[in-house]
């Protein structure tokens, strides 16, 4: 083997050094520093040898700034006629670098950076440089990605639009940037730059290469986080959370049980007047949060999830669909304000609740009528939409009103005038 030539290279350090730096920079390990440095390096191996680099040798020392490249030559005799000029060295050429070599063997022939021209160098540079980049942006999607459902806290950085197209742009403790997405913030949320806000990280895209980072306040599990941050039981396991729903900044519905029978669950999470949940309750905006005790009974369970109202009885009709029957004083509370109650509640159990009056309680109600009687002119899926918020005769509908209907049921104004004109006629 030739011995190795020690001719410095001010060049290939200065590169080398300076790629180092960059890349410690961006938190890129030494050994995939390195990996980066060979690649690019035979990379311009390939180009200038026919895209052979197979009989080179690239050796790097990140710490020195050292680069050593080496082409291996098998020595072939003076007189072999045809041979590759990349990947073989006659004997008398063969003898200038090593002068004890034998004809079978192989010479190292030390390469210079120089050697590539200035062009190439700058391209090496550029490369480098790019390739740290990517190398940077697929360890945040990784690391991020992983992360998704966590809460974190973080510091804005700029505010952009306002009400429902406002997107705010945040720096983690690293400075990568995060983005709290349009419609994700809750209703009265206030940002400032340099203020600090938390969130979960919702999803983690790559697009075009670039890692996306969307942070959510109105997802369910922001509401989870923050229950498995700040009530001690639930941290501890010795709570755990079955399900959680929400209409953001306005109210929420989280089921929660425990295998402790020495333990409230609900008064553990709610502490003595609301102590314990009101960081929360803060944190979401003064978003009302009910906290209902879990059980695997699906009567009791819809029971509670309807709480504040009071409900006479249930009928199960399928796995996916109940009628709860109250007194007509229940009913609105059933239905909540907006519909939130009703709607969180048929989430939270996961069936669609039907809301009807107990006939029973009301010798008036005898000469109402219900909406089914008018299958041939109302249809299904109308009747079925009042039902949605506790509607099941005419009367209660003709009470209910117009504009309780168009905003609590997606009926539109012309539905509901012909409903409203066709149920009056029957009481006429």
């Amino acid at each position: 083997m030739a011995k190795k030539q020690q001719q410095p290279e001010k060049e290939s350090k200065q590169l080398i050094e300076s790629f180092a730096e960059f890349a410690k920079t961006k938190n890129i390990e030494s050994s995939l520093m390195i990996k980066l440095l060979e690649d690019v390096f035979r990379a311009m191996i390939r180009k200038k040898y026919d895209d052979d680099d197979s009989n080179f040798d690239v050796i790097i020392n990140t710490e020195g700034g050292e680069l050593e490249m080496r082409q291996n030559l098998g020595v072939i005799a003076d007189d072999t006629q045809s041979f590759d000029v990349h990947k073989q060295i006659k004997f008398t050429d063969a003898k200038k670098i090593d002068k004890d070599c034998e004809i079978g063997e192989e010479v190292s022939l030390d390469l210079h950076l120089e050697d590539f021209g200035r062009r190439a160098i700058l391209m090496a540079r550029q490369t480098l440089i790019q390739r740290a980049k990517d190398v940077e942006k697929l360890s945040i999607y990784q690391k991020y990605k992983d992360r998704e459902g966590d809460l974190v806290t973080v510091l804005i950085d700029q505010v952009v639009g306002k009400d429902a197209k406002m997107e705010v742009y945040c720096k983690d403790e690293d400075l990568h940037d995060l983005v709290l997405q349009k419609g994700h913030h809750i209703p009265r949320d206030k940002f400032r730059k340099g203020d600090n806000i938390r969130a979960v990280i919702d999803k983690v895209e790559l697009i075009n290469g670039t890692p996306r980072i969307c942070l959510s306040r109105t997802s369910p599990v922001f509401l989870k986080r923050l229950f498995e941050t700040e009530i001690p039981e639930v941290i501890d396991g010795i709570i755990v959370i079955k399900n959680v729903v929400r209409e953001p900044g306005e109210r929420a519905k989280i089921a929660v049980e425990t295998f402790d029978n020495r333990i409230d669950p609900v008064g553990a999470c709610v502490g003595t007047k609301g102590s314990r949940i009101q960081s929360i309750v803060k944190e979401l905006n003064n978003e009302n949060i009910d906290v209902i005790n879990y059980t695997e009974n699906l009567e009791l369970y819809i029971s509670r999830a309807l709480s504040p109202a009071k409900i006479t009885s249930i009928t199960i009709e399928d796995k996916s669909r109940a009628s709860v029957y109250m007194k007509p004083d229940q009913v609105s509370w059933a239905i909540g304000r907006s519909g939130y109650n009703i709607r969180l509640a048929g989430k939270l159990v996961g069936m669609e609740i039907d809301v009807f009056r107990d006939d029973q309680e009301l010798d008036e109600e005898e000469e109402d009528v219900d909406l089914t009687e008018f299958s041939d002119e109302i249809e299904s899926w109308v009747i079925e939409e009042l039902h949605k918020v506790g509607l099941d005769t005419a009367k209660r509908v003709i009470e209910f009103g117009k504009d309780l209907l168009l905003k609590r049921t997606d009926l539109e104004e012309g539905q509901i005038d012909d409903i409203l004109e066709l149920l009056k006629k029957e009481f006429e």
